[in-house]
């Protein structure tokens, strides 16, 4: 599947390799792939990606706390802001990465995490990220990538709200909790073995 998964996304990427930027002017999108901690660890290792902010998007209160998404009656989906340098990285690596180490196919859950706060979700801003994000979903679709329907769901990004401070950097801060270990850590270890050569150096 994996061999399928990344000749199906090249050529989604390379439909839209020309329309590159000329000048340096970050963008950002918001996606929910489950627990946040685990696509947080994740992009900040992407080539190009300037910031990721754990928080929460798709509800309508203002300012909701961890305890309140917890319940999963509020609306809104635990969800990653990333800002990234489109001369270096591009909307199409950011969905295949998205593509790739979370399954688009659990309805509002992601392994033991359930609840609709886990769903699967691409918050688009405007017509050309919802229009890329339709685009790699299609083509994930025509390849028959997974045995089961995906169940991502597209909705438009009206706010991001940041999570609690003790949320941010979780994965780099917490390494030695058995979450981290057990669960984080290898969604970590296979973008690393995947994406190899779209990792930032180390400084």
């Amino acid at each position: 599947m994996k061999k399928i998964l990344f000749l199906c996304l090249s050529v989604v990427g390379m439909a839209t390799a020309q329309n590159k930027p000329t000048a340096t002017k970050y963008e950002t999108i918001t996606l929910g792939g489950g627990c946040y901690w685990c696509v947080e660890a994740v992009y900040e290792k992407l080539n190009g990606v300037q910031t990721v902010v754990s928080g929460f998007s798709g509800g309508k209160t203002a300012n909701p706390t961890y305890e309140e998404v917890s319940t999963g009656r509020t609306g809104f989906a635990e969800s990653v802001q990333i800002t990234y340098d489109p001369t270096v990285t591009s909307l199409d690596e950011i969905f295949k990465v998205f593509f790739t180490v979370h399954d688009p196919t659990t309805l509002n859950r992601q392994g033991a995490d359930e609840g609709t706060q886990y769903r699967s979700v691409i918050f688009y801003k405007n017509e050309e990220q919802k229009r890329a994000a339709q685009t790699i979903i299609a083509a994930l679709k025509k390849a028959k990538v997974y045995d089961r329907p995906i169940v991502t769901t597209l909705e438009p990004f009206t706010k991001f709200y940041k999570a609690e401070d003790y949320h941010q950097n979780y994965y780099e801060n917490n390494k030695s909790q058995p979450y981290c270990q057990m669960v984080i850590q290898p969604k970590v270890a296979k973008f690393e073995k995947l994406f190899k050569d779209r990792l930032k150096k180390k400084k």
